[in-house]
């Protein structure tokens, strides 16, 4: 499983020019899942995810996480974040998670959250052609992948 994390003072996302969701301050997570990835990914992702300490502090310090300030997620599936470029100039996605697969995966992700956060995690539509607009804040981003625990 890999996740680019964006800490944002807002973001969206649209399907066919309509806002699904949206969020203030928070995080914006786009979530790649592969064929390979457990409930034991999804718990360790997600409790990274929530702990991250990359909110200013009073002191503008990076100390707080998405927990201690109450901040927003929106949570968006992108199977791309699992291309292979090693050959070619095509991406292969031959990594990336099949639906009847990524979906129940994805569904757990954001269930896991909201019980975790106490609050509704914003999402995407698995499978649409989305838009994501976002205001990176910092910019913070992060990469994290589940099977590279760096």
């Amino acid at each position: 499983m890999r996740a680019v994390i964006q800490r944002v003072s807002s973001a969206s996302v649209s399907i066919g020019g309509n806002v699904r969701s949206s969020i203030g301050s928070g995080l914006l997570v786009l979530l790649g899942i592969e064929e390979a990835d457990t409930n034991e990914d999804v718990e360790w992702l997600l409790a990274k995810i929530c702990q991250l300490r990359i909110f200013n502090d009073n002191a503008g310090v990076m100390n707080l996480s998405l927990k201690e300030t109450g901040g927003d997620l929106l949570v968006v599936s992108q199977f791309t974040l699992h291309a292979l470029t090693k050959k070619g100039n095509r991406p292969s996605y031959i990594k990336a998670a099949k639906p009847p697969v990524a979906i129940p995966v994805y569904e757990s992700f954001i269930a896991l959250a909201e019980k975790e956060l106490g609050k509704t995690v914003k999402t995407g539509e698995f499978g649409a052609d989305m838009q994501v607009s976002l205001l990176n804040d910092g910019p913070v981003t992060i990469l994290i992948d589940t099977k590279n625990k760096e």
